[in-house]
């Protein structure tokens, strides 16, 4: 049996790369699609007499480098984790007040975009921020937005 394995390597490699791509494809992380290029190469490495020690060594190598200078370029060039919602991009922005705004009471603030976002005060020490004011948002908690009165 384990003749036949050593002679047949290439499906071992195969397993490899169906693997790790399976484990890619389900959290798509960009780290085990690495090994699964580098199990791809070794499915033709596997047909050379290279002892299977030699070959797991080879393995190594070549998905450590791959991660260590292929990924970083990956991940800028796909933007993985850097998508900007309208969410993030609201922030900084100057609105204005449709609802009143006070410590005890969210009110509603529009958007440069007609968008309307609930509202809460920012800082707690504000009392009120009465209708038609302009204010900044200074952040984003859940789906409401934490305004300032703009200075």
């Amino acid at each position: 049996m384990i003749q036949y394995l050593i002679s047949h390597l290439y499906w071992f490699w195969l397993a490899i790369v169906v693997i790790s791509t399976v484990i890619e494809a389900l959290t798509f992380a960009l780290t085990t699609i690495w090994a699964a290029l580098a199990a791809l190469l070794m499915v033709f490495i596997s047909f050379t007499p290279i002892p299977f020690v030699w070959q797991l060594i080879i393995f190594l190598i070549i998905t450590i480098a791959l991660i260590l200078f292929t990924r970083p370029f990956a991940i800028k060039k796909l933007k993985v984790g850097k998508e900007v919602t309208n969410v993030a991009a609201i922030v900084g922005q100057e609105v204005i007040v449709v609802d009143e705004i006070s410590k005890f009471k969210k009110g509603s603030v529009k958007s440069s975009g007609g968008i309307l976002w609930t509202a809460a005060l920012e800082n707690p020490d504000d009392q009120l921020i009465a209708s038609s004011q302009i204010c900044t948002v200074i952040s984003v908690e859940g789906n409401t937005v934490k305004v300032a009165i703009k200075k």
